[in-house]
């Protein structure tokens, strides 16, 4: 099983929407993929409540394989998301593991 977890730091503006907006976007977009993606094992996204925090939306996702994240990675609905995920984001990090 693959583990794949992502965070993002959003603008606080951005595609004429605060940064809330977007979070919430963000949010119905990546989950909206388990519907679309046979890869996708299980999706969870976040959106953090801790203003302490650095990031403010976390996406957790498995995988059987390296093989389907990376169908996951390269599929067009992903893409599109990623591609909206990208104009509202500040910065990203990611961890990807085998349990």
């Amino acid at each position: 099983m693959i583990k794949h977890i992502v965070m993002w730091k959003l603008k606080e503006s951005a595609e004429g929407n605060d940064k809330k907006t977007n979070a919430e976007k963000i949010k119905l977009g990546l989950e909206a993929l388990k519907d679309k993606i046979p890869q996708i094992q299980g999706i969870e996204v976040g959106i953090n409540n801790n203003p302490s925090n650095a990031y403010d939306v976390v996406l957790y996702s498995e995988f059987k394989s390296f093989e389907d994240l990376d169908i996951y990675q390269n599929h067009a609905e992903h893409l599109k998301v990623a591609g909206f995920v990208g104009a509202v984001k500040e910065d990203r990090t990611c961890v990807d593991y085998e349990v």
